[in-house]
C-alpha cells in the first residue's frame, strides 16, 4: 500500500519544490477525506471518487495548484469546491484563514464533520454558488478553483486584489489547461501550469446544471 513517504518522493519528482506545501501534504492525513472503500488508495497519486458524483483531486494538482498561490501565511484564500475538504485541509496549513464554498449541502456538512474532527479552526464553509465567489470578505490575495470552467470567471477576478493570484482550470468537458492568473494594474497575467481534467464548475457564471448531481 502507498504511504505518504512516497508520494511526496514522487511529487518531489514531478517538480513540487514548496518544502511548506510538501510539510501540508505529510500533515493532513488524506486517508481521512476518502470514502471507505477507497482509503487503501489514499496515497496513491490519483484522483479518487467521493460523494455527489465529484472527486478527491489527484495529489500532485493539489500540490502545484497550492504552490502556483505562492502563499506566505498571511493570507485568507477563497476556495471554489470544498468536495471532500482535503484540499481546504492543505490551504489551512498555509493561510491564515479559508472561506470555501461548495453547493452540496451533503459534501459541506461532510466536510465540515471532518474539519472539526481534526481541529481545523481556521476554515470557513459556505453553500453557496461559487462562481459568484464570496463578496463579504473580497478582496482576496487568493482565489483557487478545484472544477473547471468554460472562461475565465469574472466575478472572481473582481474579487482578487491587486496582485492577487487566481489558479483555475479552464476548457471544455474533456481537457482543461490550468491556469495562474494574476491580477495587476494592467490587466491579467496568466501562466499556464499543466493540462488537466476536473468536473465542470457548475453555476451562473460557469457551466449549466444538466444532471441532479449538478443541480446540488
Amino acid at each position: 500500500m502507498p504511504s505518504v513517504e512516497s508520494l511526496l518522493g514522487e511529487l518531489r519528482d514531478l517538480g513540487i519544490v514548496d518544502e511548506r506545501v510538501l510539510n501540508a501534504i505529510a500533515d493532513v492525513p488524506r486517508e481521512r477525506f476518502v470514502i471507505p472503500e477507497l482509503r487503501d488508495l489514499a496515497y496513491e497519486n490519483r484522483a479518487l471518487s467521493i460523494s455527489c458524483d465529484q472527486t478527491i483531486s489527484q495529489p500532485f494538482i493539489v500540490a502545484l495548484m497550492t504552490q502556483a498561490l505562492n502563499l506566505t501565511g498571511d493570507e485568507t484564500v477563497l476556495e471554489i469546491g470544498c468536495g471532500s475538504g482535503y484540499q481546504a485541509a492543505i490551504l489551512s496549513k498555509l493561510a491564515k484563514r479559508v472561506i470555501t464554498l461548495e453547493r452540496h449541502p451533503k459534501l459541506a456538512h461532510d466536510a465540515q464533520a471532518k474539519f472539526d474532527r481534526l481541529e481545523y479552526r481556521n476554515i470557513e464553509i459556505h453553500i453557496a454558488d461559487g462562481t459568484l465567489g464570496y463578496r463579504p470578505l473580497a478582496p482576496y490575495e487568493a482565489i483557487l478553483v478545484t472544477a473547471a470552467a468554460p472562461t475565465i470567471t469574472q466575478p472572481l477576478v473582481d474579487q482578487l486584489e491587486i496582485g492577487g493570484r487566481l489558479i483555475i482550470p479552464v476548457g471544455d468537458e474533456e481537457k482543461q489547461e490550468l491556469l495562474q492568473v494574476i491580477r495587476t494594474e494592467d490587466g491579467l497575467r496568466q501562466r499556464h501550469l499543466c493540462y488537466c481534467r476536473f468536473v465542470k464548475l457548475i453555476g451562473k457564471a460557469g457551466w449549466p446544471a444538466t444532471s441532479r448531481y449538478e443541480e446540488g
